[in-house]
């Protein structure tokens, strides 16, 4: 490799360093540069987080990859990287598995060639400590045996050093720039992660971040599924009572006759079996945020007794006439519609104000179509961990029939669809455990919806029932076809004008009119 090819590669980077872009673009552009330095079928910038691995940005595997969390315990190769301090490479032969066994978009690839054939990979050091890893791997045995590779790959290291710093100090002072009028922040982490990167998941994160710098009651709604919970774990987690309980209570699950000893507390003898003293979870939310979910299911009584204190921060522990007084942030979540409960007479207008303070709609996940591969990876990595299964892959097949489906259940089918799909999968192999497992659309389950025999009269005769037209698949294939090319010729070709048409994301759009052999007009 000639001096000009390298400078070629790596001056752009420098410039961006002074530059003001967004993160995702500044990750993309430093592995866009490292593949035309090195000869990698793929590679991937991977920040340590404890005792795991999150992917921040991939070039050359699936799109699922960004929702894979590895765990170190469970990939010993990204371990060792991490221990070797230095870029090193695997032999060929290495026992080790790979973690990318099967996530290479390697176009024409036997599918029991799918497992990954040469990898190096290196450490970047922030201030003295890892930050992460970047990673390189090939289909082709021996791509990265020129030792130059290895003294590339670590001179290549620093600059991606300063690359990532840059990106964590923009994080910094944006982060700074929203606590300015509040206390300090911080944060902790909710079990779950809230992924998502579509344009509707990337507005949703902002408004989080917006309310969490105050006090205001917020009010979550969405469909079933839509992960209500985890954004109100967010909400507590960016704001300044992160240090304190975020204690949740499922309203729906509670019988009417417990619900005010769980909300507000008891003394001894205030009912049949109450043979103690106890705090409800208002006092047990103290300076800290109670999580109200299904908040519809409260009785209008139960309303009442809320809303003083939500008004004023008093109340009174079941059986007791003695004053307490909380202070709480208050988050609640449903998939009603709270407005029309109050029109119904089935809520209390005063406390359907009182919680709306700042409302939070969550998106659908067909609204978040480039979202989809995403969260499977998510689901496929930890069942993967959880199973001791060696690679675990989406078939491009399967990719499309997840893209396809209309997700009536949300973030929470796809979590349990994953779930079963993984051991239908299992289940077909005759012996042993094969190095990667292939999801075929079969596995998946995913049906279209059969339309019901229509209801006759007495004495009439139905007509016949229309049976679906051959090709189906094919026939979807191009209508879809149909609509993308009539979208792009509205708009002179402009990939973006035809998205925000099609109410898909850009990238997403790109990728579904490849594989439907769309060239752009």
């Amino acid at each position: 490799m000639t001096t000009s090819h390298i400078l070629n590669a790596v001056i752009p980077l420098v410039a961006d360093l002074a530059q003001d872009m967004p993160e995702r673009e500044r990750m993309r552009r430093l592995l866009a540069a490292l593949r035309t330095l090195l000869p990698a079928d793929a590679v991937a910038l991977l920040k340590l987080e404890g005792e795991w691995l999150r992917p921040m940005a991939i070039d050359g595997l699936v799109p699922d990859t960004l929702g894979r969390r590895f765990r170190l315990s469970d990939h010993p190769r990204l371990a060792q990287l991490l221990a070797a301090g230095q870029a090193m490479r695997f032999e060929p032969d290495s026992p080790l598995p790979d973690p990318y066994d099967g996530l290479v978009a390697h176009q024409g690839q036997p599918m029991a060639e799918l497992h990954v054939h040469d990898c190096m990979g290196c450490v970047l050091q922030l201030g003295g400590m890892p930050w992460g890893l970047l990673t390189l791997d090939a289909m082709q045995p021996g791509r990265f045996a020129d030792a130059s590779s290895l003294a590339l790959l670590q001179a290549f290291s620093n600059l991606a050093a300063a690359t990532v710093a840059t990106a964590e100090r923009v994080h910094q002072l944006s982060q700074i720039a929203r606590n300015t009028q509040g206390a300090a922040c911080y944060i902790a982490a909710p079990q779950r992660e809230l992924l998502g990167n579509s344009p509707a998941m990337r507005s949703l994160q902002k408004d989080i971040a917006l309310i969490a710098s105050s006090d205001l009651s917020v009010l979550i709604t969405g469909e079933t599924g839509t992960g209500k919970e985890l954004v109100a774990q967010a909400v507590h987690a960016q704001s300044s009572r992160a240090r304190r309980p975020l204690v949740s209570i499922n309203c729906a699950a509670l019988p009417d006759n417990l619900v005010e000893s769980e909300l507000f507390g008891h003394v001894r003898g205030a009912f049949t079996g109450a043979q103690t003293e106890r705090s409800g979870k208002f006092e047990q939310a103290h300076q800290g945020t109670l999580f109200l979910d299904e908040v519809g299911e409260l009785s209008l009584p139960v309303q009442a007794k809320l809303l003083r204190v939500l008004q004023s921060g008093q109340l009174q522990r079941l059986g007791s006439d003695r004053e307490h007084h909380v202070d709480v942030r208050v988050i609640a979540a449903t998939n009603r519609d709270l407005a029309a409960e109050v029109a119904a007479g089935r809520m209390r207008a005063d406390f359907y104000h009182r919680l709306n303070v700042y409302p939070l709609q969550l998106p659908s996940l067909r609204e978040r179509d480039s979202d989809v591969l995403l969260l499977a990876g998510y689901f496929l990595e930890e069942n993967r961990s959880r199973l001791q299964l060696g690679g675990l892959r989406l078939d491009a097949a399967a990719q499309a029939a997840l893209l396809r489906h209309d997700w009536p259940g949300n973030v929470r089918e796809l979590e349990h669809l994953i779930s079963r799909a993984v051991l239908k999968a299992l289940s077909r192999q005759d012996t042993g455990r094969a190095r990667i497992l292939t999801i075929l659309p079969d596995d998946l389950e995913i049906h279209a919806a059969q339309p019901q025999p229509l209801q006759t009269a007495p004495g009439e005769t139905s007509a016949p029932a229309a049976t679906a037209p051959a090709g189906l698949r094919e026939s979807v294939a191009e209508h879809e076809r149909q609509l993308i090319l009539a979208s792009l010729q509205r708009h002179q070709g402009s990939w973006a004008a035809a998205a925000r048409e099609l109410q898909l994301d850009r990238a997403n759009l790109q990728r579904l009119a490849k594989r439907l052999g769309i060239e752009k007009p």
